[in-house]
């Protein structure tokens, strides 16, 4: 896995800086995450480690992901096929998003609940972890019956365990010391 994230930084960090300069964040993300995915299919995959040419492999898939790509989305993907690297598409595209997260100051977080959070509650948390985080924050949120109550709030490294069992555990650890 990190000989995989090693060989795709490169090509990540080339996509992100041409994207940069010319002010099209938005559209290589778009363009990477849509021919990531077409690697990932199975019959694909196997065309990709099989005994197929650079050329033929790159202009397969230059076909399939065909108005996605413009020149220089195509010119990516040449490259790639002649050293061989198609497979770390998908990798370049992770890193790729996590860069431009970065760079428009971006983080996501996931807020697992007991209950359906209302609007108001999803603005409250979000209001507070961007002046937490110095961040704009996108909350993905998820309902797990299991919590008892409250909320568990993951944003990269910081995890908050404000659920009724985090709370218990919290007590109870302090209570024994």
């Amino acid at each position: 896995m990190s000989e995989m994230a090693t060989i795709a930084r490169p090509y990540a960090k080339a996509a992100f800086d041409f994207a940069v300069e010319k002010g099209e964040l938005a559209k290589w993300g778009q363009m990477l995450t849509f021919t990531a995915e077409v690697t990932k299919n199975e019959d694909i995959a196997d065309l990709l480690n099989g005994a197929v040419t650079a050329d033929k492999m790159a202009e397969i898939l230059i076909s399939i992901c065909d108005e996605q790509l413009d020149d220089f989305g195509q010119n990516l993907i040449k490259v790639m096929a002649e050293n061989g690297r198609l497979q770390v598409l998908p990798e370049v595209c992770n890193q790729y998003l996590l860069m431009q997260q970065e760079h428009e100051k971006l983080i996501d977080v996931d807020v697992v609940s007991a209950v359906v959070l209302t609007e108001q509650q999803e603005a409250d948390i979000s209001a507070k972890l961007e002046t937490r985080l110095s961040r704009k924050v996108k909350l993905n949120c998820s309902v797990d019956e299991a919590l008892l109550g409250g909320v568990i709030i993951r944003a990269g490294d910081l995890v908050i365990d404000n659920s009724a069992r985090g709370r218990l555990n919290r007590l109870s650890d302090a209570l024994q010391s």
